[in-house]
């Protein structure tokens, strides 16, 4: 594919009367020398291993090799099938799913990076957890799975998606602006208020350090997983809605690029600074390493 921005991707799928998704899977098929329904069934067994991933977050209560997390997915579920979670059960799946996908990881468990590890629980938790509310079918599931790489492919190309390049900005925020469009199309949102998703999400995050406790993908990794997953539907629910972003979403994420390479290298996942230097975190480093 030749698209250089996310306005080339809406505009094509515009004049094609697509959805960003179609325009994706076909621009792959062709540039792959495969048929549409074989990056199809390649994405499908992509998300069957993101619901696998948050089933086994669930069940196994276990904590991680450095003790540093697990077990909270089963305890924020728990909380809802008690009555008392205070965020309604749509928003509660998408935080213990978001934090199930990345315990699983934590624990050296079958993940899938989206775009990243560190970021794993994004997708899957939005997904996952608008399929079950809003009857949502797998392959649109899949679909919406589709519309989010595309998205991811030009961040990538212009900009990061890498904490050790560009901060948690470009690997949380990025994963949580894939996962705002993603949601958009499924709820049947335009191009262009996939694009108004993105951008909303990704301005969310900018300037995010990426700062590993220990240099874990563990604290605060997980969190800012749930945390990116929530912004990402409040970001749908805003395009969806009609809102628009002031600055477009190429420009969001340009403006990401050149705020990661003004991070001190300290700031970009080398466990220097942020929250991975406070006492307690270098205790815990101490403990580790010991």
């Amino acid at each position: 594919m030749d698209f250089t921005s996310i306005a080339e991707i809406i505009t094509a799928a515009e004049s094609e009367n697509k959805t960003i998704s179609r325009v994706i899977l076909e621009g792959s098929a062709a540039d792959m020398g495969k048929t549409g329904a074989e990056i199809f069934e390649m994405m499908a067994a992509n998300y069957k291993v993101m619901k696998e991933a948050a089933v086994k977050g669930l069940e196994n209560a276990s904590l991680s090799a450095s003790g540093l997390s697990g077990g909270n997915a089963g305890k924020v579920k728990s909380l809802r099938d008690a009555g008392k979670h205070i965020t309604g059960d749509f928003i509660n799946e998408i935080i213990y799913t978001a934090l199930a996908v990345s315990e699983t990881n934590a624990r050296m468990g079958r993940i899938v990076a989206a775009p990243t590890a560190g970021s794993c629980g994004i997708l899957p938790a939005c997904l996952i957890a608008l399929q079950n509310h809003f009857n949502i079918s797998d392959e649109a599931a899949v679909m919406g799975l589709i519309n989010a790489s595309g998205i991811g492919m030009i961040i990538a190309r212009n900009a990061s998606i890498s904490g050790a390049e560009g901060g948690c900005q470009a690997e949380c925020g990025s994963a949580s602006a894939m996962a705002a469009s993603a949601v958009t199309e499924i709820m049947g949102g335009g191009p262009e208020q996939c694009g108004h998703a993105a951008a909303q999400a990704l301005k969310s995050f900018m300037g995010l350090v990426c700062d590993p406790v220990a240099g874990l993908v563990e604290e605060p990794c997980i969190i800012r997983n749930v945390s990116c997953a929530v912004i990402a539907v409040t970001s749908a629910e805003l395009a969806l809605a009609g809102v628009r972003s002031v600055i477009p979403v190429d420009e969001v994420v340009r403006a990401m690029f050149s705020v990661g390479n003004m991070m001190p290298h300290s700031l970009k996942e080398t466990a220097e600074g942020g929250l991975a230097a406070t006492e307690t975190a270098k205790a815990i480093s101490c403990r580790i390493s010991s």
